[in-house]
């Protein structure tokens, strides 16, 4: 294209890779469930580009995703639901009826006020279109949702109606006796559930402790794994120099690796 594209550009593309007659049989194919895998992974590929500050990677992630937008709103179309531009209407009447302070010139003096202001009409919305199954301070938060994610705004929504620790002290002493059940399952005796159960509370309580150190656990853990996937190439690198492999048998080599790896700025 010689002229900048725009959105209208990649609706008639996506229209064309699903015209039953002309289209793209593997596009032709998909389904909202087919397609929802790759709409996560590109959700995630934005993510990556974020966290490395890689702006090419972002723009071209970003376009990946808004080709899921167009790729589901095309489908929904295609069976008499809705089209694009009504899910774009849909997000700026949203916006706009969050932002009263913006749009409606209220006065709300401050972004913790702002910020309690939205969760306020949020929970208006909720409550608005939830079923009489869906009622509560739980209702509502996506089950699909990944678990660190969802664990945390569970915990959001119980304390918003005041169930929460009064400190993080409190959340310390819940971790360690997590914790300590953990090891009490080690017993001979119990279930293997028992241990998955009381590993799954130890977590739920780690995503706590987060929450009020103000660590997003998401972020938190997905850098953790990449400082272990940089450490760990670097003990790999290590072992090959010295013409050796990762095995049981170099395990005090690659401790001695890893305390050194752990050492490098990341």
């Amino acid at each position: 294209m010689d002229r900048d594209a725009s959105i209208e550009d990649l609706l008639g593309i996506m229209a064309r890779l699903r015209d039953p007659r002309d289209g793209c049989p593997w596009d032709l194919k998909q389904t909202f469930a087919s397609i929802l895998p790759y709409t996560l992974e590109e959700a995630y590929e934005v993510a990556e580009a974020i966290e490395q500050s890689d702006m090419p990677a972002l723009r071209d992630e970003l376009g990946d995703l808004l080709l899921q937008v167009v790729f589901h709103s095309r489908m929904a179309e295609e069976g008499g639901h809705f089209d694009f531009h009504q899910v774009v209407r849909s997000i700026c009447d949203k916006m706009i009826r969050r932002h009263p302070h913006v749009f409606d010139d209220q006065d709300l003096g401050s972004p913790e006020a702002v910020y309690a202001s939205w969760e306020r009409i949020k929970a208006g919305e909720r409550e608005a279109k939830s079923s009489a199954v869906e009622t509560g301070a739980l209702a509502g938060v996506a089950q699909a949702l990944p678990a660190l994610i969802r664990a945390e705004k569970l915990q959001r929504r119980a304390a918003r109606v005041g169930f929460d620790w009064d400190s993080v002290d409190g959340v310390l002493d819940k971790v360690a006796e997590e914790l300590d059940e953990c090891r009490e399952t080690l017993a001979d005796d119990l279930p293997f559930s028992e241990r998955v159960h009381e590993v799954g509370d130890l977590l739920f309580s780690c995503v706590n402790l987060a929450r009020h150190l103000g660590v997003d656990a998401e972020q938190a853990l997905r850098a953790a794994n990449h400082r272990f996937e940089s450490r760990f190439a670097k003990v790999e690198s290590g072992l090959a120099e010295q013409g050796l492999e990762p095995g049981v048998e170099v395990r005090d080599e690659m401790e001695r690796l890893w305390e050194r790896a752990k050492k490098d700025p990341q």
